[in-house]
């Protein structure tokens, strides 16, 4: 059985001969550069490779086919081709992180002093405009800036929403498709993010690679709208979603078989110990356009469809499923309600848990080898008997992961599938 094979038959909740493992597909499975690097170089050595920074926001790192293959890595991204702050990950240049790493950046990935020993990282890599992005002295990924204009709510047009969206463009497609030609050639899983499909990233996204930002581009101020302006944010999604569906439709064609899941959404909607939103107002703003989307995806497509909320989102899983998402991420089991076994028995039937299969916040960075073996291993049972999981753990491995813990999570997964 190859990646392919193991992914496409974890989705279709078939048994597989081990769990299946992502790390590094979507940003929001991925890794820290600055710990890949330490984790690449314990396992194979060479200590003047550079990882490539493919996230800047996050500084998210790129794993290797060499180190894919010693790590078992099944599932690979069929990504955008520019980064969250508008450039492409290309003409790559050396650059040192303040924990003194050194990784490869796009060439475009421009930074300058913000006087405090930090830096700012700049929209498209234009430094002749504001910075949309921040990162503090000793830090390890950038903050959004907020650039917003005031709001004069009698000039506020949804239009000015959607300028970030438009239908894609031929070479665009093609950048998806070599992509996506080249995992499958390797045998491995693939899933596409989707762009423009997520309904209500639109504040922090856009605001960091749009050189201007019109409309509601602060976050707080965009999740007031969504109660205090609710036909604005209903008009927005509208207009985004018939745009989305014509590059489903591009996507959909181009593509075909060659992917087996299409990340579609990345909106939060739990905290640490509730929703974000009450499931109502899901299901009157958000719930619609994912149905929509869903739909379309389900008919034209063989694809599976996942869906990125953190938090204490158990309540809104029914909703979920009602509107059409396979698959759940990051499955975060620290979360109030999130009990792993709950989850797998009230939801392992109609979902596939893509995650939680150990702490990010706690187990992994802070716990001892022993107890990252300890909860992986469980969380595989758990989650993966007699099938329905795709490995990963709650959200990307954060900078200062030990690297023993990181090691031990992949023993402990080789050893599940003795």
């Amino acid at each position: 059985m190859n990646s392919r094979q193991r992914l496409q038959k974890t989705l279709n909740h078939e048994p597989v001969d081990r769990v299946c493992v992502d790390f590094g597909a979507t940003h929001v499975t991925g890794i820290s550069a600055s710990t890949l690097s330490k984790v690449r170089k314990a396992l194979l050595g060479e200590g003047d490779y550079r990882v490539k920074v493919i996230e800047p926001f996050q500084m998210l790192g790129q794993i290797d086919e060499k180190l894919m293959d010693a790590l078992g890595v099944d599932v690979l991204g069929v990504l955008p081709p520019k980064t969250m702050f508008g450039f492409e990950n290309k003409d790559w240049k050396e650059f040192t992180m303040f924990d003194g790493t050194e990784v490869l950046v796009p060439g475009d990935f421009n930074v300058t002093s913000d006087g405090k020993g930090g830096w700012y990282l700049y929209p498209e890599g234009d430094t002749s405009v504001p910075p949309s992005g921040h990162m503090p002295k000793d830090g390890f990924y950038f903050d959004a800036i907020c650039r917003q204009q005031p709001i004069v709510e009698e000039k506020l047009d949804p239009a000015d929403n959607l300028k970030e969206f438009g239908v894609l463009t031929t070479d665009e497609v093609a950048t998806f498709v070599e992509s996506a030609d080249k995992i499958y050639q390797q045998g491995k899983g693939a899933i596409l993010s989707a762009p423009g499909t997520g309904f209500g990233d639109i504040a922090l996204v856009p605001a960091m690679w749009m050189k201007d930002t019109p409309g509601i581009r602060q976050i707080e101020e965009w999740y007031v709208s969504t109660a205090m302006r609710r036909d604005y944010v209903y008009k927005v999604f509208e207009g985004q979603c018939e745009i989305a569906l014509k590059n489903l439709r591009l996507l959909i064609d181009a593509l075909g078989d060659k992917v087996q899941a299409v990340f579609t959404t990345g909106t939060d909607f739990g905290m640490q110990q509730g929703l974000f939103i009450s499931p109502n107002a899901y299901r009157d703003l958000f719930g619609p356009f994912h149905k929509i989307i869903n739909d379309f995806i389900h008919k034209n497509s063989n694809w599976k469809i996942f869906i990125h909320s953190c938090g204490a989102v158990k309540e809104l899983i029914p909703d979920f499923i009602e509107s059409g998402f396979d698959i759940l991420n990051p499955v975060q089991c620290s979360a109030a309600g999130m009990e792993p076994a709950e989850l797998k028995k009230q939801f392992g039937d109609d979902i596939i848990f893509w995650g939680g299969g150990v702490d990010t916040q706690k187990t992994l960075p802070f716990g001892t080898p022993e107890e990252v073996y300890e909860e992986v291993t469980q969380r595989i049972r758990l989650f993966n008997e007699p099938t329905g999981m795709v490995f990963n753990t709650t959200h990307n491995i954060q900078a200062g992961t030990p690297v023993e813990n990181v090691l031990a999570m992949f023993r402990a997964i080789k050893d599940s599938a003795k």
